[in-house]
């Protein structure tokens, strides 16, 4: 039985916050807030739920294009190749914040991503994404949410979000009306900063 609940992005309580990440321990799929739109998410070690995640979205899982959510940037070298002094100077200027970077990936990506070279971080400028991320004590995988409305790309109503969504994931967290503005992604694997799409986040970074 899917459940909405309500989490405040000012102070989120931690009773909830670790009822999320027990969900997500135990493979179940959250829809949560990001500082851009509302994103799908699930514990980055589980294979079955990172299957599920990939049937909803129709897409192959070893071709999925999906973000690593981290809490900070302490994450990195778990996933992502030793990166030189400038990109990471870009990271630490952009991070937290809206923003997804596509970095090189190491041999310690899940079983599922071995094949990948590249790999997307996320560390999103919000509270109760940040907060789930540290009580799980590993990143979360996550996809944005998409509205099948043409003028509204994505969906920005919590409950709305649960009314669609309730049959196919274990939680929705109810933390306030989203952005519908994407993230801002950024390819860093090659000599130059290469903008692949220019969402929320600005490009002064750069």
């Amino acid at each position: 039985m899917s459940q909405l609940i309500k989490i405040y992005s000012e102070n989120p309580n931690s009773k909830e916050i670790d009822k999320v990440a027990a969900v997500l321990k135990k493979g179940g799929l959250v829809i949560y807030p990001t500082d851009t739109v509302y994103g799908l998410g699930c514990d980055i070690t589980n294979t079955k739920a990172l299957e599920r995640i990939a049937r909803i979205k129709g897409v192959k899982l070893e071709k999925a294009n999906f973000s690593f959510i981290c809490n900070d940037l302490s994450h990195l070298s778990d996933y992502v190749r030793q990166i030189d002094t400038p990109t990471y100077k870009i990271l630490k200027r952009a991070l937290p914040g809206p923003y997804t970077f596509i970095l090189p990936g190491n041999n310690n990506l899940p079983k599922v991503f071995k094949k990948k070279k590249t790999v997307g971080i996320r560390v999103p400028d919000n509270t109760i994404a940040q907060a789930i991320v540290t009580a799980l004590g590993n990143p979360i995988v996550s996809t944005s949410i998409h509205d099948e409305d043409e003028l509204i790309e994505y969906t920005t109503d919590p409950e709305l979000i649960f009314e669609k969504w309730e049959s196919k994931v274990d939680i929705v967290i109810d933390g306030g009306y989203g952005d519908n503005h994407a993230s801002t992604v950024i390819d860093l694997t090659d000599d130059e900063p290469l903008v692949v799409r220019e969402g929320k986040g600005s490009l002064d970074i750069l």
